[in-house]
């Protein structure tokens, strides 16, 4: 599930007979429940209304999952090597970068 941005992951509890949910990739924690699917993405879609709302009275900035922006600080000397690498290959350093890490998590 998807709402705003937000992604949702669901799980029947068993014990209790609801219907559970979590957003995922966030520090802050927002969860909903519901007793039957018919109720579920409303009660989703009111938990992110809800924490959206609780952070701008707050005058707090909402957490955000994965915008795909990662600040990154490293030595010059590493920069300056991962340029001229970039350079050679006729690549921005971004799309390098983003290429020795996509290879480095696939080969777990």
């Amino acid at each position: 599930m998807i709402y705003k941005g937000y992604e949702a992951v669901v799980e029947y509890d068993e014990e209790a007979n609801i219907l559970h949910g979590e957003v995922l990739h966030l520090n802050d924690v927002i969860t909903f429940q519901a007793d039957c699917t018919a109720d579920l993405e409303n009660a989703f879609h009111d938990s992110v209304d809800d924490y959206l709302a609780f952070c701008a009275e707050n005058h707090r900035e909402p957490e955000k999952p994965y915008t795909g922006k990662f600040p990154l600080r490293m030595p010059p000397e590493l920069h300056r090597e991962i340029t001229y690498a970039a350079k050679k290959k006729k690549e921005s350093v971004n799309n390098f970068i983003i290429e020795a890490l996509a290879s480095y998590t696939t080969k777990k």
